[in-house]
């Protein structure tokens, strides 16, 4: 009997874990399961996203009436694609959506993998009702540029941006424009939608880090070329294809 007690006391733990901390432990494992399932769902979002985006260039390049989103892609320092930006009115207005940034390199003339943003604003006036609105940004200055590269910027304060021209005959037109941004909607059929001025366009933070793994900042995704995903390859070589050679 004495021996039985001399090997129980060996295989006991030398330290008893007090229950209150098994507990934190549990739930410390859960948070990180919850955190690991959260960022996949992002990742897929973030796919989803791409996607989209890449239809909607698609779309507008071949519309007869976006025939200056052609012409000035082919000048365009960047691009910025929102499948689908919301807004609903009565009142105060507000509008919002995600989007994604794909910036020209400077030197070989490539496009970057994209990055992810957010769009939104609020207005103030005697508005109702709704719509849903696909936006394509054109960047056309090294300034529009370094606005994308911010944490956040306020469209028409930190950027100049204007109205693109819609129309079947408005290619022509687009020589006259000199702001930083020039802007393009479409809403069920209407062009020139939904005005972006005054909108806030700010980093998503974590949909970049899950897509591409690990964190990236604007700049990583856009200048440095410092990450990568091969689902990115069908809505570069759209852009591509669309602005064509410089």
């Amino acid at each position: 009997m004495q021996c039985y007690h001399s090997w129980l006391n060996q295989v006991r733990p030398a330290v008893a874990v007090p229950r209150h901390m098994v507990v934190l432990l549990v739930i410390l494992a859960s948070l990180l399961v919850t955190v690991q399932a959260s960022a996949a769902d992002e990742a897929q979002e973030a796919r989803q996203l791409v996607e989209k985006s890449r239809l909607t260039i698609e779309s507008f390049a071949t519309d007869t009436n976006m025939a200056a989103v052609h012409d000035l892609m082919r000048t365009a320092k960047g691009v910025f694609i929102s499948p689908q930006v919301l807004k609903g009115a009565f009142i105060l207005g507000a509008s919002g959506g995600s989007g994604v940034f794909l910036a020209r390199q400077e030197q070989t003339h490539k496009w970057s993998q994209p990055a992810f943003y957010t769009i939104g604003g609020v207005s103030f006036g005697l508005q109702a009702g709704g719509e849903a609105s696909e936006v394509v940004l054109l960047v056309m200055t090294e300034r529009g540029v370094s606005a994308m590269l911010g944490n956040n910027f306020k469209l028409g304060a930190d950027a100049s941006i204007a109205v693109g021209p819609v129309g079947a005959g408005a290619g022509g037109a687009t020589a006259a424009l000199s702001a930083d941004i020039i802007s393009f909607s479409r809403a069920q059929g209407l062009y020139g939608g939904i005005s972006v001025d005054g909108s806030v366009i700010a980093v998503r933070d974590s949909w970049n880090s899950s897509y591409y793994g690990k964190s990236a900042t604007p700049t990583d995704i856009l200048v440095r070329g410092a990450v990568s995903n091969s689902h990115s390859a069908d809505l570069i070589a759209a852009v591509s294809k669309i602005a064509g050679p410089r």
